[in-house]
């Protein structure tokens, strides 16, 4: 059995982004560790989190509610790698990495948003 959200590609997309965020937020300094590095994953973690909750048993507008949060929280991981970057604790290449995984699913949620109306 399998759940609707499991089908989703944004939903893959943005597990793989929560992946990513995991893997890069471990290279953060000790003392980010309860502030940048907790932050970066909740809301990443948020993103497919909010897909998958929205997805079953809710309405359309419902729905959309969901994923007007997941956007938001997609967006939020986009500020703290701006942060992080600022702060020398993030490497270009995974910056980039990054703000261009939460660009395509910024593109595939609002797509998904769109289509529910």
């Amino acid at each position: 059995m399998s759940f609707k959200f499991e089908k989703l590609l944004v939903w893959q997309k943005a597990l793989d982004l929560s992946e990513i965020v995991n893997i890069v937020s471990k290279s953060f300094s000790k003392e980010e560790l309860y502030e940048l590095t907790s932050q970066i994953k909740l809301a990443a973690d948020s993103i497919s989190l909010n897909i998958a909750e929205g997805s079953t048993g809710q309405s359309n507008p419902e729905f959309g509610r969901f994923l007007g949060i997941a956007l938001r929280s997609n967006v939020e991981v986009v500020g703290c790698i701006h942060i992080a970057r600022r702060r020398n604790i993030i490497s270009e290449k995974d910056y980039m990495d990054i703000y261009q995984r939460c660009e395509e699913i910024l593109v595939m949620i609002n797509a998904l948003r769109k289509s529910l109306k």
